[in-house]
């Protein structure tokens, strides 16, 4: 995550959005008809939709960077027969790692003012919790020995990151030739995470404007070669009446 003064993904508020994100029922989310309701479960479409499950073998691996409350991660494991989650939350890895050991985690659901509603996060259908591993570190500076990975996901991370390219520049020792690469971004920059000299995209450059894909593509070239893109709705309720719609940028690439 970021590296603003007081990070705010440790605080009680993002804790407990961050579970209903990854967690919630599609009525604990969206509970009204005229919804956005193919915004839902965006942790997980960010595996289903994006990850090719037909090139990764039995023995695959898999790395969630910016793995958050960990939902992706778990899906992940649907697929690999490993998956290290990692996290510059200290909050997030505990309360996944509390989840992962229990099976389930209460939280707190904003609803309107002071009020609140008591919600359980359940671990997924399915999963085989013995697969998946939380760590806390920065993804500027991944440890050693992580090893080489089958499948690597950032979901939602390059732009909550002080210095992106510091980030990117690591995913060549991370991915094994052939392997997949998942980058999705809403592509919001902001001074307050990211100083606009380390912003991917969303500039003019030599009198051209700039995205955040033209970004990506310089920083990852000529390791990897870019297979799709997509655009992924997602959902993020702050109370009963309140909502973060946004649309990200969903990338794939493999590694050559």
């Amino acid at each position: 995550m970021g590296f603003s003064p007081v990070n705010p993904y440790e605080t009680d508020k993002f804790l407990n959005e961050y579970l209903l994100f990854h967690y919630g029922a599609a009525d604990e989310v969206l509970p009204f008809a005229n919804g956005p309701h193919d915004a839902l479960d965006y942790a997980v479409r960010c595996v289903s939709q994006c990850v090719d499950a037909t090139k990764l073998a039995p023995d695959a691996r898999g790395l969630d960077v910016g793995c958050a409350v960990g939902r992706s991660t778990f899906e992940l494991a649907r697929l690999c027969k490993e998956v290290i989650g990692i996290d510059y939350s200290q909050r997030f890895i505990d309360a996944v790692r509390a989840l992962a050991g229990s099976g389930s985690l209460p939280y707190l659901r904003a609803d309107e003012g002071a009020l609140n509603m008591k919600l359980m996060a359940h671990l997924p259908y399915g999963i085989a919790p013995e697969r998946v591993r939380f760590e806390h570190g920065d993804a500027h500076a991944l440890r050693d020995g992580l090893g080489v990975f089958d499948v690597v996901l950032a979901a939602n991370l390059v732009d909550r990151l002080a210095q992106p390219s510091r980030f990117l520049a690591q995913l060549p020792r991370l991915v094994k030739p052939g392997g997949q690469l998942i980058i999705t971004t809403p592509c919001t920059w902001l001074p307050e995470y990211t100083s606009p000299d380390h912003w991917l995209g969303g500039f003019v450059a030599d009198g051209k404007p700039r995205s955040t894909l033209d970004g990506l593509r310089a920083a990852l070239a000529p390791h990897f070669s870019l297979s799709s893109t997509r655009d992924l709705p997602f959902l993020i309720r702050e109370h009963a009446r309140k909502y973060q719609w946004s649309m990200a940028l969903a990338t794939t690439w493999q590694r050559q």
